[in-house]
């Protein structure tokens, strides 16, 4: 891949995770239920879901910056 479209890449990977990121954060937060089928998916998995998809955030800032 040339450089602009590895640029490209790594903004938008930034903006996706970013924005799961913010979404597992306000589910966390607000105490939304999420249920899959009969399994209520315990608190604990959006907070850390919301540390893994932002440290991925961070990353693909970080990696486009250089």
């Amino acid at each position: 891949m040339e450089k602009g479209s590895t640029g490209t890449f790594l903004l938008i990977s930034g903006i996706f995770f970013g924005l799961v990121s913010l979404i597992h954060l306000i589910r966390a937060v607000s105490g939304w239920p999420f249920i899959i089928g009969s399994w209520s998916v315990p608190m604990w998995a959006s907070w850390a879901a919301f540390l893994f998809t932002g440290g991925l955030s961070a990353w693909a800032f970080r990696l486009r910056g250089r």
